[in-house]
């Protein structure tokens, strides 16, 4: 039987998983819904906003990046972070798109919801990490899972 979350943290031991890097955001928000149950239980705001960062990363990834190489949940006692890696060397950018055309819009909401966001250029791509502030924690831990390259 796996230890508890608070059973985990008394002991020093954090999970950690290593899920597959997501072929969509459907996929990715799945793996997100998942990972927010066991460490961020009763914050429905945090789960909402954390799904709709998942959700554009992951599509950008996909559409104008060449899809997704490496995607990663942590959480410490002050934020929940989002990393989508791609191949892609260029960093997102704001589009000034009409109100009346489509796109356009997820990184501005993005650079909203998230308390950090951060762009790292590697040898083979990108990583784009938001980290979205959790409500003072009750007793938190430090737990992530990482896919991919």
């Amino acid at each position: 039987m796996r230890p508890s979350l608070d059973e985990a943290q008394r002991r020093g031991r954090f999970p950690r998983r290593r899920p597959p890097v997501p072929e969509s955001a459907g996929r990715a928000r799945d793996l997100t819904r998942a990972f927010l149950a066991e460490v961020a239980p009763g914050e429905p705001e945090v789960t909402d906003a954390a799904l709709l960062v998942v959700s554009e990363l992951v599509t950008n990834a996909i559409r104008h990046a060449g899809g997704v190489t490496g995607f990663g949940l942590r959480t410490d006692p002050e934020a929940i972070t989002v990393t989508v890696a791609d191949a892609s060397p260029r960093p997102p950018h704001r589009r000034r798109t009409p109100v009346s055309q489509p796109g356009g819009f997820g990184w501005p909401m993005v650079l909203r919801l998230a308390s950090r966001v951060r762009v790292r250029k590697g040898p083979h791509g990108k990583a784009v990490e938001a980290s979205l502030a959790l409500p003072p924690p009750s007793g938190a831990a430090h737990i992530s899972f990482t896919a991919g390259a």
